[in-house]
């Protein structure tokens, strides 16, 4: 992928993707969320197929553990799965990568190890 050069608007890429899409025409996209429903995950798995990846969503939920002397089992309760094709979710990992990087430039880099995040 091209990187934007500092004069390009940040949305000109997907400016060109619809054009790309939709053959140079104009569209205009309405959306409707009158049916929408919002659920939080803080955890997710991926599989896939030959055509299809799909996203799990849920929650990880800690529990005790089953017997003493064992350790805590986590619960990974699935809430949504989202089925689409390879393009789209392609679409959607570039999408999710530059909505990541605008957020690290303007706050500061998300650490993923827990340990590194712990002030002691």
């Amino acid at each position: 992928m091209a990187k934007e050069s500092e004069n390009t608007p940040p949305d000109s890429h997907i400016e060109e993707q619809a054009r790309e899409q939709t053959g140079q025409q104009q569209v205009q996209l309405r959306v409707d969320e009158s049916g929408m429903a919002t659920t939080y995950a803080n955890a997710f798995r991926t599989n896939g197929t030959a055509e299809e990846v799909i996203l799990d969503f849920g929650l990880n939920l800690v529990g005790p553990p089953a017997q003493p002397d064992t350790s805590p089992q986590i619960l990974f309760k699935v809430n949504q799965r989202v089925v689409m094709n390879y393009y789209s979710a392609k679409r959607l990992a570039i999408t999710l990568s530059q909505l990541i990087r605008r957020h690290e430039e303007q706050f500061g880099d998300l650490e993923l190890d827990v340990q590194k995040r712990r002030k002691n």
